[in-house]
């Protein structure tokens, strides 16, 4: 038995109806269960129950067994002088409160719907990847898809605010918090700590400058990763050292990332640190430069896929890493990494742009943006494939994905909606 369990039966009324009485034998009478805490002290704050023909408002305090009362130490705290009612599955010992009387207790086993029981029993037991997998079928696709959004909004919300928080650490600097973003997520999840090095190591303005010149753009870019200092055979590379060292000179630039900082296995090889930096010196060159206000002027997708829609120097063509020659191949960033920039990058910078204009459905205009896109096919999708209806767009990906990684992952069946429904409806086949 789990605490969550206990104070989800409390939350949503989920014990029977059937007139309740105290484990001292007095009538109790659920009026509010109160606010649920989230913060130190009481699991709800102002409830109000009837006990007898006396009304009581106060918190309440939520276990498996009361005599975890006194293992959590709740005796010796102040902050639980208030609690008006304690609610336990278990009543194993007698609590008393502040002023040494014993507390009223409500004992909830007997209270309890059996097959709302059986089905918390079946998701807790579960070891598939998604507990209620079994169960899901049984939920009305529309509050699923309810759900999905609002965790899309989550999503959004909380991709935005880790944005604030680097724009913090970047001094309010708006255009190098974006262009810092955008590098990361170019890179990917296992070469973007280095990426966001990278762009720290060299002044975005220098690049900027020279955003006609690719090959000084790429003779940058590669000095400062630290993937010019080898000694080289073939011409291109060399040149680049050469070029590099001549910039290096010019703009004093601070010293190199260590080449051992970028990774390349495990990974294809369209996505190896060497083309990410050709493509990003090539989306420099196209656009002049990088400044977000491209993207926030504009809201197809379509036309803001052309600002990467970028072809890397010719060298490119044959080759996935400096000095190392390979079979030709078009080395355009492909759609699928455009999307990722979109969805991780763009969209919420432009709920974090329209939201501080205080514009009006700023969040509505990012989830238009993903609804644009084609929904993403990754190991967690799959996941969904044959429990739910299939996603539309990107905007449904991204709810799944929040689904997945804060609730399906930790097992948070009793905070997620689909896991209320399948509990909270008790009448879902025990079987």
């Amino acid at each position: 038995m789990n605490e969550d369990f206990v104070v989800f039966l409390w939350k949503h009324r989920k014990i029977s109806k059937t007139p309740l009485k105290t484990v001292c034998g007095k009538n109790l009478e659920l009026i509010s269960p109160g606010q649920e805490n989230h913060n130190s002290g009481p699991d709800f704050l102002a409830a109000m129950v009837r006990i007898d023909h006396t009304l009581w408002a106060g918190n309440v305090e939520i276990h498996v067994r009361s005599s975890q009362w006194f293992a959590h130490n709740h005796h010796k705290d102040k902050a639980y002088d208030n609690i008006i009612l304690h609610v336990v599955y278990e009543h194993d010992r007698d609590v008393t409160d502040c002023n040494g009387k014993i507390m009223h207790h409500l004992e909830v086993r007997d209270y309890i719907n059996h097959s709302l029981l059986d089905n918390y029993k079946r998701l807790a037991k579960s070891h598939g990847r998604i507990a209620c997998a079994n169960l899901i079928g049984n939920i009305d696709p529309y509050h699923i898809r309810h759900w999905i959004w609002r965790l899309l909004v989550s999503r959004l919300e909380r991709k935005s605010s880790e944005i604030l928080q680097h724009l913090n650490y970047f001094n309010g600097d708006r255009e190098k918090t974006y262009f810092f973003i955008l590098c990361r997520v170019l890179a990917g999840k296992v070469n973007e700590t280095a990426f966001g090095i990278l762009v720290q190591r060299l002044d975005r303005l220098i690049l900027e400058k020279n955003h006609d010149q690719p090959f000084i753009l790429e003779a940058l870019l590669f000095g400062q990763a630290g993937l010019l200092q080898n000694s080289f055979i073939e011409t291109y590379p060399k040149e680049l050292q050469k070029e590099y060292q001549y910039q290096k000179t010019k703009y004093k630039l601070p010293p190199p990332l260590q080449r051992q900082i970028w990774k390349y296995s495990r990974m294809r090889p369209g996505n190896f640190p060497d083309i990410r930096i050709a493509q990003l010196a090539m989306i420099i060159h196209k656009n002049r430069g990088f400044s977000f206000r491209n993207f926030i002027q504009n809201d197809k997708a379509r036309d803001i896929r052309r600002f990467f829609q970028v072809h890397p120097s010719t060298y490119w063509r044959a080759h996935y890493r400096l000095d190392q020659p390979g079979p030709k191949k078009s080395k355009a960033m492909g759609n699928e990494t455009i999307d990722r920039i979109l969805i991780n990058a763009i969209a919420p910078f432009i709920a974090i742009e329209k939201t501080e204009k205080k514009a009006l459905h700023a969040m509505e205009d990012s989830i238009g943006l993903l609804e644009q896109l084609p929904p993403e096919s990754n190991k967690v999708t799959k996941i969904w494939k044959d429990l739910i209806p299939q996603p539309d767009n990107a905007a449904e990906t991204q709810g799944l994905l929040e689904l997945y990684k804060y609730y399906c992952i930790p097992r948070k069946c009793l905070k997620c909606m689909v896991g209320n429904k399948i509990l909270g409806d008790g009448g879902l086949p025990a079987s």
